[in-house]
Protein backbone atom coordinates (compact mmCIF):
# COMPACT_ATOMS: atom_id res chain seq x y z
CA UNK A 1 0.00 0.00 0.00
CA UNK A 2 2.46 2.45 0.67
CA UNK A 3 4.55 1.68 -2.63
CA UNK A 4 1.61 2.44 -4.53
CA UNK A 5 0.62 5.71 -2.17
CA UNK A 6 4.76 6.80 -3.26
CA UNK A 7 4.24 5.91 -6.98
CA UNK A 8 0.73 7.62 -7.45
CA UNK A 9 2.73 10.54 -5.38
CA UNK A 10 5.64 10.90 -7.39
CA UNK A 11 3.60 10.55 -10.77
CA UNK A 12 0.64 12.87 -9.98
CA UNK A 13 3.85 15.39 -9.45
CA UNK A 14 5.23 14.59 -13.14
CA UNK A 15 2.00 15.55 -14.58
CA UNK A 16 1.14 18.81 -12.75
CA UNK A 17 4.77 20.03 -12.93
CA UNK A 18 4.26 19.07 -17.29
CA UNK A 19 0.81 20.66 -17.44
CA UNK A 20 1.73 24.36 -14.91
CA UNK A 21 -1.04 23.22 -12.26
CA UNK A 22 -0.94 24.39 -9.03
CA UNK A 23 -0.38 22.35 -6.47
CA UNK A 24 -2.67 19.89 -4.41
CA UNK A 25 -3.35 20.91 -1.18
CA UNK A 26 -5.20 19.69 1.73
CA UNK A 27 -8.39 21.23 2.68
CA UNK A 28 -8.78 22.10 5.80
CA UNK A 29 -10.67 19.82 7.89
CA UNK A 30 -13.45 20.67 10.83
CA UNK A 31 -12.07 20.42 14.22
CA UNK A 32 -13.76 17.30 15.46
CA UNK A 33 -14.99 14.59 13.22
CA UNK A 34 -18.51 13.14 13.80
CA UNK A 35 -16.99 10.68 15.95
CA UNK A 36 -15.83 13.41 18.61
CA UNK A 37 -12.42 12.75 17.17
CA UNK A 38 -10.05 14.47 14.89
CA UNK A 39 -10.90 13.29 11.48
CA UNK A 40 -7.89 11.90 9.34
CA UNK A 41 -7.61 10.65 6.05
CA UNK A 42 -6.59 11.46 2.85
CA UNK A 43 -8.64 14.31 1.13
CA UNK A 44 -7.85 16.85 -2.11
CA UNK A 45 -8.49 20.01 -2.69
CA UNK A 46 -7.50 21.22 -6.85
CA UNK A 47 -6.53 24.61 -7.18
CA UNK A 48 -6.94 25.86 -11.40
CA UNK A 49 -7.78 23.52 -14.01
CA UNK A 50 -9.32 20.91 -11.51
CA UNK A 51 -10.52 18.85 -14.29
CA UNK A 52 -7.35 18.00 -15.44
CA UNK A 53 -5.96 17.08 -12.28
CA UNK A 54 -9.20 14.84 -11.06
CA UNK A 55 -8.46 12.85 -14.65
CA UNK A 56 -4.76 12.47 -14.06
CA UNK A 57 -5.21 11.24 -10.68
CA UNK A 58 -8.30 9.05 -12.23
CA UNK A 59 -6.08 7.49 -14.87
CA UNK A 60 -3.39 6.95 -12.25
CA UNK A 61 -5.61 5.26 -10.07
CA UNK A 62 -7.00 2.66 -12.60
CA UNK A 63 -3.07 1.79 -13.71
CA UNK A 64 -2.79 0.53 -9.54
CA UNK A 65 -4.30 -2.75 -8.24
CA UNK A 66 -7.64 -2.45 -7.17
CA UNK A 67 -8.13 -2.46 -3.60
CA UNK A 68 -10.56 -4.63 -1.97
CA UNK A 69 -13.56 -2.51 -0.34
CA UNK A 70 -16.11 -3.11 2.50
CA UNK A 71 -19.02 -0.91 1.69
CA UNK A 72 -20.92 -1.24 4.93
CA UNK A 73 -20.51 -2.78 8.49
CA UNK A 74 -23.71 -5.17 9.37
CA UNK A 75 -24.89 -7.18 12.07
CA UNK A 76 -22.60 -7.87 14.80
CA UNK A 77 -22.98 -11.79 15.80
CA UNK A 78 -22.44 -13.22 19.32
CA UNK A 79 -21.92 -17.02 20.59
CA UNK A 80 -24.12 -17.40 23.07
CA UNK A 81 -24.75 -20.95 25.40
CA UNK A 82 -28.67 -20.42 26.01
CA UNK A 83 -30.44 -18.91 23.27
CA UNK A 84 -34.25 -18.41 25.59
CA UNK A 85 -31.97 -17.27 28.34
CA UNK A 86 -30.12 -14.04 26.62
CA UNK A 87 -33.14 -13.39 24.26
CA UNK A 88 -35.03 -12.53 27.70
CA UNK A 89 -31.79 -9.89 29.05
CA UNK A 90 -31.50 -8.23 25.33
CA UNK A 91 -35.55 -8.19 25.14
CA UNK A 92 -35.98 -7.21 28.46
CA UNK A 93 -33.30 -5.53 30.54
CA UNK A 94 -32.48 -3.90 27.11
CA UNK A 95 -34.91 -2.80 24.77
CA UNK A 96 -34.20 -4.94 21.90
CA UNK A 97 -36.69 -5.37 19.28
CA UNK A 98 -37.13 -9.05 18.47
CA UNK A 99 -37.03 -9.49 14.61
CA UNK A 100 -36.75 -13.09 13.53
CA UNK A 101 -35.39 -16.84 14.57
CA UNK A 102 -34.17 -19.58 12.91
CA UNK A 103 -32.27 -22.59 11.86
CA UNK A 104 -29.52 -24.05 10.58
CA UNK A 105 -27.49 -26.78 9.57
CA UNK A 106 -26.05 -29.24 6.86
CA UNK A 107 -22.94 -28.79 4.98
CA UNK A 108 -22.77 -25.09 3.48
CA UNK A 109 -23.38 -24.04 7.41
CA UNK A 110 -20.30 -26.33 8.42
CA UNK A 111 -18.02 -25.19 5.49
CA UNK A 112 -18.94 -21.74 6.56
CA UNK A 113 -17.80 -22.04 10.41
CA UNK A 114 -14.88 -24.44 9.50
CA UNK A 115 -16.90 -27.26 12.08
CA UNK A 116 -18.96 -30.34 11.15
CA UNK A 117 -22.37 -31.70 11.93
CA UNK A 118 -23.56 -28.07 13.03
CA UNK A 119 -27.02 -27.22 14.11
CA UNK A 120 -27.52 -23.71 14.85
CA UNK A 121 -30.17 -21.36 16.45
CA UNK A 122 -30.03 -17.99 15.39
CA UNK A 123 -32.20 -15.09 16.65
CA UNK A 124 -31.78 -11.55 14.84
CA UNK A 125 -32.80 -8.08 17.44
CA UNK A 126 -32.65 -4.81 16.11
CA UNK A 127 -31.91 -1.18 18.11
CA UNK A 128 -32.31 1.53 15.96
CA UNK A 129 -30.90 1.00 12.72
CA UNK A 130 -28.36 -1.73 13.76
CA UNK A 131 -28.83 -5.63 14.72
CA UNK A 132 -27.24 -8.21 16.49
CA UNK A 133 -27.15 -12.56 16.04
CA UNK A 134 -27.36 -14.45 18.84
CA UNK A 135 -26.51 -17.53 18.23
CA UNK A 136 -26.51 -21.13 19.83
CA UNK A 137 -24.67 -24.04 19.17
CA UNK A 138 -27.58 -26.92 19.75
CA UNK A 139 -25.44 -29.93 18.28
CA UNK A 140 -22.29 -29.24 20.50
CA UNK A 141 -21.44 -26.45 22.69
CA UNK A 142 -18.56 -24.79 23.09
CA UNK A 143 -16.46 -23.76 25.73
CA UNK A 144 -17.86 -20.32 28.34
CA UNK A 145 -15.47 -16.81 28.35
CA UNK A 146 -12.85 -17.19 30.43
CA UNK A 147 -13.59 -16.81 33.96
CA UNK A 148 -10.27 -14.87 34.29
CA UNK A 149 -10.46 -12.70 31.08
CA UNK A 150 -9.55 -8.91 30.99
CA UNK A 151 -10.35 -6.12 29.22
CA UNK A 152 -7.50 -6.07 27.82
CA UNK A 153 -6.79 -9.67 26.35
CA UNK A 154 -6.69 -9.81 23.06
CA UNK A 155 -9.77 -11.43 22.40
CA UNK A 156 -12.21 -8.82 23.97
CA UNK A 157 -14.76 -7.29 22.04
CA UNK A 158 -18.20 -5.44 23.05
CA UNK A 159 -21.10 -3.28 21.40
CA UNK A 160 -21.48 0.11 22.33
CA UNK A 161 -24.92 1.32 22.86
CA UNK A 162 -25.99 4.65 22.63
CA UNK A 163 -27.98 5.96 25.39
CA UNK A 164 -29.95 9.53 25.06
CA UNK A 165 -29.37 10.01 29.51
CA UNK A 166 -26.42 7.69 31.27
CA UNK A 167 -28.33 8.24 34.53
CA UNK A 168 -31.89 6.74 33.57
CA UNK A 169 -30.08 4.02 31.24
CA UNK A 170 -27.57 2.81 34.60
CA UNK A 171 -30.65 3.39 37.03
CA UNK A 172 -32.35 1.00 34.77
CA UNK A 173 -29.00 -1.30 34.62
CA UNK A 174 -28.74 -1.85 38.49
CA UNK A 175 -32.56 -2.14 38.93
CA UNK A 176 -31.65 -5.48 36.72
CA UNK A 177 -28.61 -6.07 39.27
CA UNK A 178 -26.58 -6.48 35.76
CA UNK A 179 -22.64 -7.21 36.22
CA UNK A 180 -21.05 -4.51 36.44
CA UNK A 181 -17.57 -4.17 34.97
CA UNK A 182 -17.22 -0.20 35.48
CA UNK A 183 -17.06 0.77 38.92
CA UNK A 184 -19.89 3.38 37.62
CA UNK A 185 -20.74 5.41 34.53
CA UNK A 186 -17.59 7.48 33.73
CA UNK A 187 -17.17 10.98 31.87
CA UNK A 188 -14.79 11.58 30.08
CA UNK A 189 -12.22 14.83 30.96
CA UNK A 190 -12.09 17.95 29.71
CA UNK A 191 -8.45 17.86 29.07
CA UNK A 192 -9.44 15.06 26.34
CA UNK A 193 -10.44 17.21 23.88
CA UNK A 194 -11.66 14.92 21.28
CA UNK A 195 -14.03 12.88 23.71
CA UNK A 196 -14.49 15.64 26.56
CA UNK A 197 -18.17 15.25 27.97
CA UNK A 198 -18.44 11.42 26.60
CA UNK A 199 -19.58 9.12 29.24
CA UNK A 200 -19.52 5.33 29.04
CA UNK A 201 -20.34 2.25 31.42
CA UNK A 202 -19.37 -1.30 30.65
CA UNK A 203 -21.44 -4.60 32.04
CA UNK A 204 -21.80 -8.12 31.14
CA UNK A 205 -24.87 -9.86 29.94
CA UNK A 206 -25.61 -13.07 32.10
CA UNK A 207 -22.93 -15.47 29.54
CA UNK A 208 -20.26 -12.74 30.43
CA UNK A 209 -20.49 -10.76 26.89
CA UNK A 210 -19.19 -7.61 27.54
CA UNK A 211 -21.60 -4.73 26.34
CA UNK A 212 -21.30 -0.84 26.91
CA UNK A 213 -23.85 2.01 26.94
CA UNK A 214 -22.07 5.41 25.54
CA UNK A 215 -23.55 8.89 25.78
CA UNK A 216 -22.55 11.47 23.45
CA UNK A 217 -23.31 15.13 24.62
CA UNK A 218 -23.76 17.87 21.52
CA UNK A 219 -20.98 17.97 19.29
CA UNK A 220 -19.47 14.71 20.12
CA UNK A 221 -20.70 11.20 17.89
CA UNK A 222 -23.19 10.95 14.70
CA UNK A 223 -25.09 13.85 15.17
CA UNK A 224 -27.85 11.28 14.28
CA UNK A 225 -27.72 10.69 18.68
CA UNK A 226 -28.58 13.64 18.95
CA UNK A 227 -32.15 13.24 17.05
CA UNK A 228 -35.13 14.27 19.26
CA UNK A 229 -37.20 11.61 20.68
CA UNK A 230 -38.17 9.71 23.97
CA UNK A 231 -36.45 6.28 23.48
CA UNK A 232 -33.50 5.83 26.25
CA UNK A 233 -31.47 3.58 24.13
CA UNK A 234 -31.19 4.50 20.64
CA UNK A 235 -28.44 2.05 18.72
CA UNK A 236 -25.28 0.80 18.52
CA UNK A 237 -22.77 3.56 17.55
CA UNK A 238 -19.63 0.69 17.15
CA UNK A 239 -18.04 -2.45 17.99
CA UNK A 240 -14.87 -1.98 19.48
CA UNK A 241 -12.16 -4.51 19.53
CA UNK A 242 -8.71 -5.42 21.60
CA UNK A 243 -5.68 -5.10 18.81
CA UNK A 244 -2.14 -5.93 19.56
CA UNK A 245 -0.91 -4.06 17.02
CA UNK A 246 -3.20 -0.55 15.63
CA UNK A 247 -0.89 -0.21 12.91
CA UNK A 248 -0.58 -4.10 11.96
CA UNK A 249 -4.53 -3.74 12.18
CA UNK A 250 -4.63 -0.76 9.78
CA UNK A 251 -3.12 -2.80 7.59
CA UNK A 252 -5.70 -5.26 7.37
CA UNK A 253 -8.76 -3.17 8.21
CA UNK A 254 -7.63 -0.23 5.65
CA UNK A 255 -5.36 -1.30 3.20
CA UNK A 256 -6.96 -3.93 2.81
CA UNK A 257 -10.98 -3.93 3.40
CA UNK A 258 -10.51 -0.27 2.63
CA UNK A 259 -12.22 0.65 5.89
CA UNK A 260 -11.70 4.56 6.63
CA UNK A 261 -10.34 6.17 9.73
CA UNK A 262 -12.63 8.16 11.26
CA UNK A 263 -10.16 9.31 14.28
CA UNK A 264 -7.69 8.66 16.82
CA UNK A 265 -7.55 9.17 20.89
CA UNK A 266 -5.12 8.09 23.53
CA UNK A 267 -7.52 7.61 26.74
CA UNK A 268 -5.82 7.47 30.15
CA UNK A 269 -6.26 8.53 34.42
CA UNK A 270 -8.79 7.60 37.30
CA UNK A 271 -11.46 7.45 34.42
CA UNK A 272 -10.35 5.27 32.02
CA UNK A 273 -8.97 2.68 34.88
CA UNK A 274 -12.66 2.65 36.35
CA UNK A 275 -14.12 1.93 33.05
CA UNK A 276 -12.36 -1.00 31.91
CA UNK A 277 -11.28 -1.70 35.54
CA UNK A 278 -7.56 -2.26 34.52
CA UNK A 279 -5.26 -0.40 36.89
CA UNK A 280 -2.96 2.07 35.18
CA UNK A 281 -4.79 1.57 31.44
CA UNK A 282 -3.64 3.53 28.38
CA UNK A 283 -5.41 2.93 25.70
CA UNK A 284 -4.45 4.06 21.79
CA UNK A 285 -8.14 4.07 20.59
CA UNK A 286 -8.81 4.07 16.77
CA UNK A 287 -11.94 4.52 14.65
CA UNK A 288 -13.08 3.17 11.66
CA UNK A 289 -15.90 3.19 8.97
CA UNK A 290 -17.50 2.16 5.84
CA UNK A 291 -20.55 4.02 4.29
CA UNK A 292 -22.90 2.40 6.46
CA UNK A 293 -23.71 0.78 9.23
CA UNK A 294 -21.60 0.94 12.86
CA UNK A 295 -18.29 1.86 12.81
CA UNK A 296 -15.14 -0.55 14.13
CA UNK A 297 -12.71 0.48 17.20
CA UNK A 298 -9.39 -0.40 18.04
CA UNK A 299 -8.41 -0.44 21.16
CA UNK A 300 -4.43 -1.24 21.95
CA UNK A 301 -3.41 -1.03 25.03
CA UNK A 302 -0.22 0.66 25.42
CA UNK A 303 -0.01 -0.33 29.45
CA UNK A 304 -0.55 -2.63 31.01
CA UNK A 305 1.43 -4.82 28.67
CA UNK A 306 0.21 -9.19 28.75
CA UNK A 307 -2.92 -8.95 27.20
CA UNK A 308 -3.35 -12.88 25.91
CA UNK A 309 -3.91 -14.28 22.79
CA UNK A 310 -6.84 -16.06 21.57
CA UNK A 311 -5.97 -19.63 21.88
CA UNK A 312 -5.24 -21.50 18.68
CA UNK A 313 -7.70 -23.44 19.01
CA UNK A 314 -10.66 -21.26 19.49
CA UNK A 315 -13.79 -22.57 17.76
CA UNK A 316 -16.69 -21.01 16.33
CA UNK A 317 -18.85 -22.81 18.69
CA UNK A 318 -16.94 -20.87 22.03
CA UNK A 319 -18.43 -17.88 23.48
CA UNK A 320 -15.27 -15.59 22.95
CA UNK A 321 -16.56 -16.05 19.26
CA UNK A 322 -18.01 -12.85 17.97
CA UNK A 323 -18.52 -12.40 14.00
CA UNK A 324 -18.48 -8.93 12.81
CA UNK A 325 -20.84 -8.82 9.56
CA UNK A 326 -19.13 -6.94 6.56
CA UNK A 327 -21.06 -6.05 3.00
CA UNK A 328 -17.64 -6.52 0.05
CA UNK A 329 -17.12 -6.78 -3.03
CA UNK A 330 -16.78 -10.21 -4.91
CA UNK A 331 -13.51 -10.53 -4.59
CA UNK A 332 -12.47 -9.42 -1.40
CA UNK A 333 -12.40 -13.14 0.33
CA UNK A 334 -10.41 -14.28 -2.81
CA UNK A 335 -7.95 -11.39 -2.51
CA UNK A 336 -7.63 -11.85 1.37
CA UNK A 337 -7.10 -15.65 0.48
CA UNK A 338 -4.26 -14.23 -1.79
CA UNK A 339 -3.01 -12.48 0.70
CA UNK A 340 -2.67 -15.10 3.52
CA UNK A 341 -4.98 -14.14 5.59
CA UNK A 342 -6.48 -16.92 8.30
CA UNK A 343 -10.30 -17.66 7.11
CA UNK A 344 -12.75 -19.49 9.61
CA UNK A 345 -14.49 -20.90 6.75
CA UNK A 346 -13.00 -23.66 4.54
CA UNK A 347 -13.05 -23.13 0.49
CA UNK A 348 -15.28 -23.45 -1.72
CA UNK A 349 -16.77 -22.72 -4.71
CA UNK A 350 -20.00 -20.31 -5.80
CA UNK A 351 -19.52 -19.49 -1.89
CA UNK A 352 -21.87 -15.99 -0.93
CA UNK A 353 -19.86 -15.26 2.71
CA UNK A 354 -16.79 -16.61 4.08
CA UNK A 355 -15.24 -15.73 7.69
CA UNK A 356 -11.93 -14.27 8.17
CA UNK A 357 -10.08 -13.52 10.99
CA UNK A 358 -7.87 -10.34 11.50
CA UNK A 359 -4.50 -10.00 12.68
CA UNK A 360 -5.77 -10.91 16.23
CA UNK A 361 -8.29 -13.44 15.76
CA UNK A 362 -11.38 -11.30 15.78
CA UNK A 363 -13.84 -12.55 13.17
CA UNK A 364 -15.25 -11.02 10.10
CA UNK A 365 -18.16 -12.26 8.03
CA UNK A 366 -17.73 -11.25 4.32
CA UNK A 367 -21.15 -10.93 2.62
CA UNK A 368 -21.03 -10.60 -0.72
CA UNK A 369 -25.02 -10.55 -1.31
CA UNK A 370 -26.25 -7.55 0.75
CA UNK A 371 -25.85 -3.83 -0.27
CA UNK A 372 -25.43 -0.80 1.90
CA UNK A 373 -28.69 0.04 1.91
CA UNK A 374 -30.33 -2.84 2.77
CA UNK A 375 -28.09 -2.25 6.25
CA UNK A 376 -29.45 0.66 7.09
CA UNK A 377 -32.86 0.87 5.88
CA UNK A 378 -33.93 -3.33 7.35
CA UNK A 379 -36.61 -2.60 9.66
Amino acid sequence: MRHRDTILKFLTRRFIKANRIPAIHPPQLPPHSKSGWRESGPALKLGARPFLAAAACGLLFLALPAQAGVRAVGAIGLTVDNLDRELAFYTNVLPFQFVAVSEEKGAATDRLLGLHGIHLRTAELQLGSEHILLTEHLAAKGRDIPADSQSYDHWFQHIAIVVRDMDQAYAQLKLHRVKQVSTAPQTLPEWNKNAAGIKAFYFRDPENHVLEIIFFPPGKGDPKWQSPGTNLFLGIDHTAIVVSDTDRSLAFYRDQLGLRVAGESENYGVEQEHLNQVFGARLRITGLRAEAGPGIEFLEYLTPSGGRNLPPDARASDLVFWNTHLVVDGETAAALRRDGARFVSRPGVNVRAEIVRDPDGHALELDTTATPATVVTKK
